[in-house]
């Protein structure tokens, strides 16, 4: 394979398919003209896609010319923090971070060096290849994973080994369709057209969120549930259920264990305790507990939000054990949406090279900790891909402070410069999805694609895999470097036949179940036995108050507000946050306004304990009272005094997974400014789900 297909001369459109971080893996049609993108659309390779995409990807290649571009390695010159850079070439570069690398190595151990690493660039090459095989090699830190999904995934693997979900195509058979913790509009637009048709054909849709999202607008009920309550929402269902005698009890005996324990725990809640806690009247969750019972076939799309708190992966358990008491498995648009990732059985572990070392590990949700405070040893070397901490980790201005140590080596390896960027010591220029070879896999969408390069890198970018191998070669660690292909190769060679060769020719590739498994009929749970285990004993001795067990809402008097920082159509993640430039927007309810003297422009202060952010203030009625919200993505510029809200996010751990708690950010807001005297030329950016205004 060339490494650029010999279309991108004159005008072509070339498929290739989307691996950034969103559940529905588009099949994309890419428009190049003189070997420059020109255009991105969706194409109808995968169903799914359907022929149209996100805003985000649509203006992808904005990112690949940006002003903002990595286009060459650079050595600091100046403080840490400032961005000051001088161009080197890839050679000098690398033979840099070689000799440090060795040097922290040889002076403290491998595991002073911390790989740092998330979900930029989702594919299967991008992470887990040559990357790993270098720092086991290098005997460095191992890093836990859990800005997203930790408390989830341990949750469906307690449950139910990570089964397979309901397909989006067979949500139209669905009567009713609870949409949990998710906003598919803006993270999973694919969805939302099987919702819709589902409703035009008579089922009712349910959404819970603390905020009327604009899918909540078109919902038969909404249930603007309190950041951190859904445990005592799905606990306070069960309870109905089995204390009506709507418990499936029959499924339970055939299919599950641990029934008596989820009983046991579930008769604590009656609809008017976890009402007090929720926020949502004793008389929604009874409805919806009664439709819940009464409707077949009836599913929950899970998403994430609500794992993001001290009790997201009990949360998460108890929702995902809903389908199993009511006996809504076993018909097509009946059961659960988590995660389909699992569905090829692909295991990144599989292809190693190298076996994991018994070196310790490290929570990334708590990195401003470790560069402060870890010893034996310190972390000596960062080296930062795929991800951008200052801009995603909790407890902000600790990240800030820790990567500012003189004494920390951090390296860079991205595609733009970002926040995190401007505390390197070395910046290293990647390629983007459109100048390398990668496998998409959908965690929504059934569908496993080939990621082709359809134009050559800008400048000197080079990919991931690339890079690893090389700087194994020159630590003496392996002999040679391993290309693009060779990687490729290598990962695809742990897909059976019948898979890949369809993969490698540029088809879609469903997971051996098929793309619309139902479960308990074509699918079953990955556990011994194929059992539920509704009360695992491994997650109940992990979880702090036991499984399903209710931590209290951290809020105080002086800190009363709970901040969420909820996705927007601007960004995945922090992903293209250098595109926009217009400061972001505090989010509240009228009656939180009222109470602090706030109108809609102001400048406020928003605080607690961590930290302080200034922004301007939004406000309506979108939003349950008590809670406010700025937007997930923000890089430092987009705030008023260079903070955003992770400056107010506690580094504690979920009870499950030991996940980041964004949503366990309590903060008070005053008025710095009202807005008629003055900063209206500050603007706004809020998400479209709440108030889309640009002055």
């Amino acid at each position: 394979m060339s490494k650029v297909e010999r279309l991108t001369w004159g005008r072509n459109t070339v498929e290739t398919a989307c691996p950034l971080d969103c559940p529905d893996a588009c099949s994309l049609g890419v428009r190049v003209e003189n070997a420059r993108v020109v255009a991105i659309d969706g194409s109808t390779r995968n169903p799914d896609t359907a022929g149209f995409i996100c805003g985000k990807v649509r203006g992808f290649h904005e990112r690949v010319y940006s002003e903002f571009r990595l286009k060459h390695p650079a050595v600091r010159t100046g403080p840490k923090g400032r961005g000051a850079f001088t161009r080197v070439s890839w050679d000098e570069a690398l033979a840099l971070v070689a000799d440090r690398l060795r040097a922290a190595r040889d002076t403290h151990g491998g595991e002073s060096i911390l790989p740092f690493y998330y979900g930029g660039s989702n594919g299967l090459l991008t992470q887990h290849t040559t990357d790993l095989d270098l720092f086991r090699r290098l005997g460095a830190s191992r890093l836990l994973r859990t800005f997203c999904a930790a408390p989830s995934g341990a949750a469906a693997d307690s449950l139910y080994g990570k089964m397979p979900g309901v397909a989006y195509e067979d949500y139209v058979h669905a009567r009713l369709i609870i949409v949990w913790g998710a906003n598919p509009p803006v993270s999973g637009i694919h969805l939302v057209p099987h919702i819709r048709e589902a409703q035009k054909r008579g089922a009712r849709l349910v959404v819970i969120d603390p905020r009327e999202t604009n899918l909540a607008r078109l919902a038969d009920l909404h249930l603007p549930v309190r950041p951190g309550t859904d445990l005592a929402v799905a606990l306070s269902m069960m309870n109905a259920l089995f204390s009506s005698g709507r418990a499936d009890e029959a499924f339970l005996d055939a299919h599950a264990d641990g029934v008596e324990a989820l009983r046991e725990r579930a008769a604590e809640w009656s609809f008017e305790r976890a009402s007090a806690v929720s926020g949502i009247p004793a008389e929604a969750l009874a409805r919806l507990t009664d439709w819940y019972a009464e409707t077949s076939p009836a599913l929950i799309r899970c998403g994430w939000g609500l794992e993001r708190n001290r009790n997201g992966g009990s949360a998460v358990a108890a929702v995902l054990a809903l389908p199993a008491v009511a006996g809504k498995f076993g018909v097509r648009g009946g059961g659960y949406t988590l995660s389909n990732s699992a569905s090829w059985g692909l295991q990144a572990e599989a292809w190693q090279d190298v076996a994991a070392p018994a070196t310790r590990t490290v929570n990334m949700s708590r990195l401003g900790r470790v560069l402060l405070e870890l010893t034996s040893p310190p972390i000596a070397a960062l080296f930062v891909y795929n991800a951008n901490p200052v801009a995603t980790a909790p407890d902000q201005n600790r990240v800030v402070q820790g990567l500012s140590r003189d004494d920390l080596f951090t390296v860079v390896f991205d595609q733009v410069m970002t926040d995190t960027a401007a505390y390197a010591d070395v910046v290293l220029p990647a390629t983007t999805f459109l100048e390398h070879w990668d496998i998409s896999r959908g965690y929504g969408s059934y569908a496993l694609q080939l990621v082709k390069p359809v134009v050559e890198p800008e400048g000197e970018a080079r990919p991931n895999g690339e890079v690893f191998s090389e700087l194994a070669v020159r630590l003496g660690l392996r002999d040679e470097v391993e290309t693009e292909t060779e990687t490729l190769m290598r990962v695809t060679g742990h897909l059976p036949e019948a898979q890949r060769e369809p993969l490698l020719d540029g088809r879609l590739v469903e997971p051996p179940t098929g793309r619309t498994p139902i479960q308990f009929v074509d699918v079953f749970p990955n556990t011994p036995g194929r059992r539920i285990r509704l009360c695992d004993e491994q997650a109940d001795e992990a979880a702090p108050e036991g499984l399903y067990g209710y931590q209290a809402d951290p809020a105080t008097d002086a800190y009363p507000l709970a901040l969420i920082s909820p996705a927007t159509e601007k960004t995945i993640s922090s992903t293209m946050g250098e595109r926009h430039y217009v400061p972001a927007s505090l989010y509240l309810h009228p009656g939180d306004a009222e109470a602090r003297g706030i109108e809609d422009g102001d400048v406020v202060r928003v605080f607690n304990a961590l930290g302080e952010v200034h922004c301007r203030a939004a406000v309506g009625p979108r939003i349950a009272r008590g809670t406010v919200s700025l937007p997930k993505g923000l890089w430092r510029r987009h705030s008023l005094n260079e903070r955003t809200s992770n400056a107010l996010v506690p580094d504690h751990m979920s009870d499950l997974g030991a996940g980041a708690c964004f949503n366990d950010a309590r903060v008070e807001v005053v008025r710095v400014m009202a807005a008629d005297l003055g900063g209206q030329h500050l603007g706004l950016w809020v998400s479209a789900d709440e108030s889309t205004r640009v002055n």
